[in-house]
């Protein structure tokens, strides 16, 4: 066993922990395009460790290049939901008012787009400002025209 890997799992012993090995992955960061596709044989307990190029830890879905695109891409689509979600409640004739669509966008929409926004806010890959800005509309009964 590997001194980092037998460290760890002392470690886990002493305090009493155990390692889920149905959950735990491993992935590689570097600057080295050559070993991108470079696999490690990392095994605890006679479990080998799965490589995932996208690992997900608290919520967030790293990539190699940290450019946080994979989790960007999920945010998105669960933003399109939950606003056309929205579109729904609001319908046309009989739909929802403002006094119930603005705390429904804030249970809905605003915690899943804040999520570890620090961590990713000056990715290029954010593409759910549309879908934000629709929501707002929808419950400003703003046209599509209007200035943002």
């Amino acid at each position: 066993m590997n001194k980092d890997l037998s460290t760890l799992h002392t470690y886990y012993h002493q305090n009493r922990l155990q390692l889920s090995k149905e959950k735990t992955v491993y992935a590689l960061y570097h600057l080295d395009t050559r070993d991108v596709g470079r696999l490690l044989n990392i095994s605890v307990d006679g479990k080998t460790i799965e490589f995932d190029p996208n690992p997900k830890y608290f919520g967030v879905k790293f990539d190699r290049s940290l450019t946080f695109k994979p989790h960007l891409t999920s945010v998105g689509q669960k933003v399109l939901s939950r606003c056309a979600l929205l579109n729904r409640l609001a319908g046309t004739a009989w739909g929802a008012s403002v006094s119930t669509l603005r705390p429904s966008s804030q249970v809905l929409v605003h915690p899943t787009v804040e999520y570890c926004s620090p961590a990713w806010s000056r990715s290029r890959y954010r593409e759910f400002d549309v879908a934000i800005n629709s929501a707002l509309r929808t419950i400003t009964e703003c046209l599509k025209p209007t200035p943002t």
